[in-house]
Formats: C-alpha cells, sequence, structure tokens
C-alpha cells in the first residue's frame, strides 16, 4: 500500500494521575509485555466508548494501582504520533483519598521527587510534562 492510500494510525484518548505526596510523585513501570514496555508513567489508560476522560482517569488508577483519586486540577496535554497510534494524554493533578498503592496491572511502582524523573525513561508523549515538572521543582 503507497503511503498515500495507508489509513492514519488510530487517535487513543488517555487520561494519566500526577498523585502526589509529601513531594514525591507515583509512577509506575509497565510490564515488558505491554506496548512501550518497560517504560514508566504516572498511572492512568486508554479512555473506553462514552467514558469521560475524568471517569477514566478514576477507573484505570483503581485498576491499575488499586486506589482512588479526587481530581484537583486538570495540568497539561501531550500529543505524540507513534507508529502504532496517535496518543492525546492528559494529566490531571490528583490527590490519594483512600487506599495503599500496590502494582495490580504494571510491574513495579515507585515515588519519586520531580528533580529524580529525569532518570527513568518515560514515553515521549510524557516529556514536556516531566520537563515542566523539573523545572517547577528547581524554582
Amino acid at each position: 500500500m503507497s503511503p498515500r492510500n495507508r489509513k492514519p494510525a488510530p487517535v487513543v484518548e488517555v487520561a494519566a494521575a500526577l498523585i502526589e505526596q509529601d513531594g514525591r510523585y507515583l509512577i509506575a513501570r509497565r510490564r515488558d509485555d505491554a506496548a512501550l514496555g518497560g517504560y514508566w508513567e504516572f498511572p492512568g489508560g486508554k479512555r473506553k466508548s462514552g467514558e469521560s476522560l475524568e471517569a477514566c482517569l478514576q477507573r484505570e488508577v483503581r485498576e491499575e494501582v488499586g486506589v482512588e483519586v479526587a481530581i484537583v486540577s486538570p495540568c497539561d496535554r501531550g500529543l505524540h504520533a507513534y507508529p502504532h497510534a496517535t496518543v492525546d494524554i492528559r494529566f490531571y493533578r490528583c490527590a490519594l483519598i483512600a487506599g495503599e498503592p500496590r502494582a495490580l496491572s504494571c510491574a513495579e511502582l515507585r515515588w519519586v521527587a520531580p528533580h529524580e524523573l529525569a532518570g527513568f525513561r518515560f514515553p515521549p508523549a510524557n516529556a514536556a510534562l516531566i520537563q515542566r515538572l523539573m523545572a517547577e521543582y528547581s524554582h
């Protein structure tokens, strides 16, 4: 198939939670067999048809790390074209309101300070947010 006739990659809407506690953010490492396996991310996932981004975020955080969060505010947006799909990711600042985080559908969890984020491999759609969080920390 020529490039002109190729179907565009689907757009996948994702919601991710910036859960901060004691100056550290909760990050999760993707399982090795997942898309972008081994990469770190803020907990969250894909929006289902008919689901709001906010409902998606709360469902995904519950499924992935077993906690309940309150959405405080939207904070950033990332858009990146991967070979398999274009990801439109919305980041929300969240407060942990119930539960203790545990790795349910991810390989590992860590609480990291903003200046430590550069030491972890995140998907490209997270790059601008990571830079901004690190810059906020340095001020």
